[in-house]
């Protein structure tokens, strides 16, 4: 019973903007650490962006820095990454985590077996 709904994605032209959102289910956000990561076709799973379970550290991927936000919405349980002037190079499938096991290091988002994943959004940044 413990899954994200996910939503947000999709295809947008570079410069344009997208907000992924990932609504949980069956589990208490505030209670943990939050991350997003993407994987990109033929490249390894990249940790985009993350932030403490008392938001006190968040976390971005140098190439992101000043374009992505990260925030999350207790009473609704659902966390979000605003992506503004998106690039060609953003074009990957987007992955919400978070749980037991999460953790927002000043390195990036680390996670663990016991965590729970959103199933991907896809996001396409072309002309």
């Amino acid at each position: 019973q413990v899954h994200f709904v996910e939503s947000g994605g999709g295809l947008v032209q570079p410069g344009g903007s997208l907000r992924l959102s990932c609504a949980a289910s069956g589990f208490t956000l505030d209670d943990y650490a939050i991350g997003w990561f993407r994987r990109a076709l033929g490249k390894e799973l990249e940790g985009v962006s993350c932030t403490s379970s008392s938001d006190d550290r968040t976390y971005y991927l140098d190439s992101v820095k000043g374009r992505f936000t990260i925030s999350r919405n207790n009473a609704k349980n659902t966390v979000y990454l605003q992506a503004n002037s998106l690039e060609p190079e953003d074009t990957a499938l987007y992955y919400c985590a978070a749980g037991p096991r999460f953790y927002c290091s000043k390195y990036g988002p680390i996670y663990g077996t016991e965590d729970y994943w959103g199933k991907g959004l896809l996001v396409t940044v072309s002309s």
